[in-house]
C-alpha cells in the first residue's frame, strides 16, 4: 500500500456546494484535497435541474471567479415573480419596486457545475482524486484519516462532508439526521412556450400540490411541480402533448400552449434536520446538512451559504490553530443554524398550510391578498428572499 497522503482539509463531495468550498479557499495557505466520484459533464441540450440563485449568492459567484465564465446566453434574471393561490389570492414581488436589479438568476445545475470543476482543476493548493470513492473513515484523535476504494489513504486535520442528502460521510461518522418524507415528489421538465416569460417566474399553490414555473433565456420555462406520489407518476407516463397540456392548463394557460424540451423525471421529497453537524475534525455542508422543501427555491443558496461562512472561518484561523478543533467548528455551526432552521420552518409551515382545505382555504388566500397590500410586510419577505437580512 502507498504511503499515507496528508492535508489539512479533505473535502468529500465535489458538487456545488464542496466545489464552491474549495474555491473559496483557493488563497488559502491550506493543502485541500477534493474526493469525486463523477466529475459533472454538460448534457445535451436543456438541462431540468434549474436553480434559482439570490444576489447574495451571485455575489459569492462573482468573488469564486465563476460568474463571469459562466454562458451569459443561459442565464435568465428573475425581475417579478407571482404568487397564485387556490383560491384566487395573489401575491406579486418586483425587483422594481424593491429597489434591485434582480431578485434573483436562474441557470443550471450543470453549467455551475462544469465551470467550478474547470476552476478546481486549475487550483494551486488542491489535490483532485477522481474519480474515487471512500472506502472506509476513521476520526482519530490529531487527523481523520480516509482511505479509498482504490487502497489509497489520506489524512488531515479536517474532513467535511458535502456528499449530499444521502450522505456517506455523516452516516459513517455517526452523526443522525432526522427525515420526514412528504409522501411528494418534485417533477422537473423543461419546456417551450408560446409567449416569452420576461423574466417572471409564477408559482402556484393548488390542491394538487405546488407549481412553479422559473423563466429560462427566450420562450422557455423549466418547472417544478411538488406533487403526491401517485400524481407524480402520473405526470411522468404522460405522452408529451398531454404533459404539455397538463402543466399549461395547471398553469392558467399564462404563457400559451407548451412544448416539451426535456423529459419529466421526478426526485423523493423530504424534510432533513441534522441536530449537529459538526464534531472533532468533520464538518457537513450543503445537502449533507440540511433539507428542505423547494417550494422555496432556497437548497443550494443556503449550501453555498455554508461553503462561504465556513471558507471564512478557516480562511481567518492563524496558522497555530487547529481547524479540526470542535470548538472553532462549533462556531460554524452557530453560524448557519439560524437561517436553517428558519428556511426549513417556513416552508414546512406554508406546505402544511396549503395542504389543508376547508376554512382554512379562504383565510390563506386572504392572507396572500392582504400581504400583496402591505408594502413593509412584502418588502421584508422580498429582502429575505434576496438575502438582504
Amino acid at each position: 500500500m502507498a504511503d499515507m497522503q496528508h492535508f489539512d482539509l479533505i473535502v468529500v463531495g465535489g458538487g456545488l456546494a464542496g466545489a464552491s468550498l474549495v474555491l473559496a479557499l483557493r488563497d488559502s495557505r491550506l493543502k485541500i484535497a477534493l474526493i469525486e466520484n463523477h466529475p459533472p459533464r454538460q448534457p445535451d441540450g436543456w438541462d431540468a435541474r434549474i436553480y434559482a440563485i439570490s444576489p447574495t449568492n451571485v455575489a459569492f459567484l462573482e468573488a469564486l471567479g465563476v460568474w463571469k465564465h459562466l454562458d451569459s446566453s443561459r442565464l435568465t434574471p428573475i425581475r417579478r415573480m407571482q404568487v397564485s393561490g387556490d383560491a384566487g389570492g395573489r401575491l406579486e414581488f418586483s425587483a422594481f419596486d424593491t429597489g434591485v436589479p434582480e431578485l434573483g438568476w436562474i441557470l443550471e445545475s450543470s453549467l455551475m457545475a462544469c465551470e467550478f470543476w474547470e476552476s478546481a482543476k486549475r487550483q494551486s493548493n488542491l489535490t483532485l482524486f477522481s474519480p474515487a470513492t471512500p472506502a472506509a473513515l476513521e476520526f482519530r484523535d490529531d487527523a481523520a484519516v480516509l482511505r479509498l476504494t482504490d487502497g489509497v489513504e489520506l489524512s488531515s486535520r479536517l474532513l467535511v462532508g458535502a456528499d449530499g442528502r444521502d450522505s456517506w460521510v455523516r452516516e459513517t461518522a455517526g452523526l443522525t439526521a432526522s427525515n420526514t418524507p412528504y409522501g411528494e415528489r418534485g417533477v422537473v421538465a423543461n419546456f417551450t412556450t408560446a409567449r416569452p416569460p420576461r423574466e417572471t417566474a409564477y408559482q402556484w399553490f393548488r390542491d394538487d400540490g405546488v407549481l412553479a414555473w422559473l423563466p429560462l433565456p427566450e420562450n422557455r420555462i423549466s418547472i417544478v411541480w411538488s406533487a403526491s406520489d401517485d400524481l407524480a407518476d402520473e405526470l411522468c407516463a404522460l405522452p408529451a402533448e398531454a404533459l404539455c397540456q397538463r402543466v399549461a392548463a395547471a398553469g392558467q394557460n399564462t404563457l400559451g400552449a407548451l412544448e416539451l424540451l426535456t423529459p419529466a423525471a421526478a426526485f423523493p421529497l423530504r424534510l432533513m434536520r441534522v441536530p449537529q453537524t459538526v464534531a472533532p475534525r468533520l464538518a457537513l455542508v450543503g445537502d449533507a446538512a440540511h433539507g428542505i422543501h423547494p417550494l422555496s427555491g432556497h437548497g443550494i443558496n443556503l449550501g453555498f451559504q455554508d461553503a462561504r461562512q465556513l471558507a471564512a472561518l478557516l480562511s481567518a484561523a492563524p496558522p497555530w490553530q487547529d481547524i479540526g478543533e470542535l470548538r472553532l467548528l462549533q462556531r460554524y455551526q452557530r453560524a448557519r443554524r439560524e437561517e436553517t432552521m428558519l428556511m426549513q420552518g417556513t416552508t414546512d409551515a406554508l406546505r402544511r398550510l396549503f395542504k389543508q382545505g376547508g376554512v382554512l382555504r379562504p383565510l390563506r388566500n386572504l392572507g396572500l391578498d392582504l400581504t400583496n397590500h402591505l408594502p413593509f410586510i412584502k418588502n421584508a419577505l422580498t429582502r429575505y428572499a434576496l438575502g438582504a437580512f
